[in-house]
């Protein structure tokens, strides 16, 4: 479906994950993260970067892989994006939700 994110129109799915990443932009991030209660940080797009490139390399993103990644701790993680640190954070990255996110 079609809606409208930071005055951009953008094609997301039914949980509110884009469908195009050619769509997103740092504006769309951030709208994204507002409407999930994160207010971002440099170290919140640090991370985000991070899940972008994962994506593009096609390595597939998981707590575990976080964990063992060095980019971050998983206490961290959760801290950034409470609630649900991978599934928010993917979503604001307009990656695709993780396999592993119920």
């Amino acid at each position: 479906m079609e809606t409208l994110i930071a005055g951009k129109n953008v094609i997301v799915n039914e949980e509110g994950y884009l469908l195009d990443f050619s769509q997103w932009n740092r504006e769309v991030g951030e709208k994204i993260a507002k409407d999930e209660g994160i207010t971002m940080t440099p170290r919140h797009w640090e991370v985000i970067e991070w899940l972008q490139e994962q994506v593009k390399a096609d390595k597939a993103l998981s707590i575990r892989g976080i964990k063992k990644s060095g980019v971050l701790d998983i206490k961290e993680f959760y801290a950034l994006f409470p609630g649900g640190p991978l599934k928010i954070s993917t979503k604001i990255a307009g990656v695709p939700k993780p396999k592993s996110c119920i």
